[in-house]
């Protein structure tokens, strides 16, 4: 080393610190790689990309490269550090705690602090151009890797750790894809990022949350007479109504109104008439998952169905509409549902909504907070609260708003006022 002059001791120190901040960014930018951005730059064909995964698949054949690398950098400045200061300082126990101190502060800066915190901000960069060298030296190294896996694999199975649990896994929960939605921030737009989240949300609800409650399906009553029939299907809001006989439990069918029109026009419409033309309805049991329900829906090739409780009794309806809203949103359309879909607070921060409401329809139209893990209806909600039928107007505040019952009819809350109030 005294042979050497004084640049080329320095130059082979400064070199030194170089490899070892070479593998101490290349570690981080390649634990940082984001693994999904990885696979679609291999699908798309990049050469680097697939290097680079293939030394990700075998996560401790790459780090094992590193790490001795990264050691063998480390031990080697040291020595050649301390033969620096032995050769023109002398040996004296100062001198070699100044230099320790000095080594040790060089190593932390620029060999490891720096070079990782570069590697953590341009992970994708550092990691595809580093690939080739590291795979160069994971071929070169061979032995030493296998060597040192020896220890490694007896050390995991000692205690108990599988081989690939240091893999970086690339599969996602719901919960990590919907989080990794919402900080998508501007690469996906806000409608699309509202549609993705939507989807996620289908796997929390189920038909109960979304189906038109039993008092206020539109039903054609089949014992009722001939004009009255006659007079609801030309004014009605649906293509499809349900029929039934007294009692709306007591089901016969759907009743495609289409096909009713050539026998409207002919002034020919009967009783009978009305049943030929039913279709056996479609049951749903209570509790069913949307996501479940809607492939159940394209697989029995139906649009509708009637929700029935664990007695068979009918607790309400569901249409591939109501769930494809759940995704996309309302749609505006003419109709029964017209007024609902005007729901809008008032110049004075007021607005009556019919108890049957769904407390989900008016978070989402009044951008309230209406707890939805108990009763889906506002009738429902208010006598959970109360826990009691209301014989009478009464107040009801929650987060957000107050509710002011107005009509009660039939053992049910009929009409009620909604008073919007700051939130606490």
């Amino acid at each position: 080393m005294e042979h050497l002059p004084l640049w080329a001791q320095v130059a082979a120190l400064v070199a030194l610190l170089l490899v070892s901040a070479f593998f101490s960014m290349a570690e981080t930018a390649m634990m940082a790689l984001s693994r999904i951005r990885l696979r679609h730059l291999v699908r798309q064909g990049n050469v680097a990309a697939r290097r680079t995964q293939e030394l990700l698949n075998r996560t401790d054949r790459l780090l094992s490269v590193i790490l001795i690398g990264n050691a063998f950098a480390n031990a080697a400045i040291t020595a050649l550090f301390t033969a620096l200061v032995l050769l023109y300082f002398g040996n004296h126990h100062f001198n070699l705690a100044i230099a320790t101190a000095l080594i040790a502060f060089a190593i932390l800066v620029f060999g490891e602090l720096t070079p990782k915190v570069v590697g953590a901000t341009y992970p994708e960069t550092l990691a595809l151009l580093s690939s080739a060298l590291l795979k160069f030296l994971a071929w070169l190294a061979t032995p030493v890797v296998w060597f040192a896996d020896l220890f490694l694999h007896a050390i995991l199975r000692l205690l108990r750790i599988p081989r690939t649990a240091g893999e970086s896994s690339t599969r996602l929960t719901p919960e990590e894809m919907r989080t990794a939605v919402l900080e998508s921030g501007s690469f996906i737009r806000g409608k699309h990022r509202s549609l993705l989240l939507n989807v996620f949300d289908l796997e929390q609800l189920t038909v109960d949350d979304v189906m038109v409650p039993r008092a206020a399906i539109e039903a054609l009553d089949i014992e009722q007479p001939i004009t009255a029939l006659a007079d609801q299907v030309t004014s009605c809001y649906h293509n499809k109504l349900v029929v039934h006989q007294g009692d709306i439990g007591r089901v016969l069918g759907v009743l495609h109104v289409r096909k009713l029109l050539a026998a409207l026009s002919a002034a020919n419409l009967s009783h009978e008439t009305i049943r030929e033309l039913l279709t056996a309805p479609y049951y749903i049991p209570t509790g069913t998952p949307l996501l479940q329900q809607l492939q159940m829906f394209q697989e029995n090739r139906q649009r509708l169905g009637l929700v029935v409780d664990e007695y068979g009794e009918l607790v309400g309806l569901v249409t591939v509409d109501d769930i494809v809203e759940e995704i996309v949103g309302e749609f505006t359309t003419p109709g029964a549902g017209a007024g609902q879909a005007g729901l809008r607070w008032g110049p004075s921060g007021q607005v009556v909504v019919d108890g049957a409401a769904t407390l989900r329809v008016l978070n989402r139209r009044l951008g309230l907070l209406l707890p939805v893990d108990g009763p889906k209806t506002l009738n429902g909600l208010i006598l959970e609260q109360l826990e009691q039928i209301p014989d009478g107007p009464c107040c009801i505040r929650l987060p957000g708003c107050v509710l002011e019952v107005v009509q009660v009819q039939d053992q049910a809350v009929r009409s009620v006022r909604l008073i919007r109030t700051a939130s606490t």
